[in-house]
């Protein structure tokens, strides 16, 4: 039986960090454990926690509905946290995104 799985909608996204990877000081990279981010996932933190936009509008100028932007925001706290609390490296990279055009 073939399944047909939904393609993932493309989020949209200001620019990409200028930053991609970020570690704790004073311990070999070859020590670590990394943690993955998506550009999209850092994205909705900027609009978060920086912008301070309400989720709605957040939505709105990724692309996607305020369900999935909720999603994306808590999957990319749990990862934030995780590498906080347990000293691990944060790589920000890849994900199913394009960066905006500017008017």
């Amino acid at each position: 039986m073939f399944i047909m799985v939904r393609p993932r909608k493309r989020r949209f996204v200001e620019a990409e960090p200028g930053a991609t990877y970020f570690k704790p000081r004073a311990i070999p990279l070859s020590e670590l454990e990394e943690v993955r981010l998506g550009v999209e996932e850092t994205e909705a933190l900027r609009l978060e926690f920086l912008e301070k936009l309400q989720q709605e509008k957040s939505a709105k100028k990724m692309g996607v509905s305020r369900s999935t932007f909720s999603r994306i925001l808590n999957a990319a706290g749990e990862k934030i946290a995780d590498a906080l609390a347990n000293g691990k490296a944060i790589r920000i990279e890849g994900g199913t995104y394009s960066v905006k055009k500017k008017r």
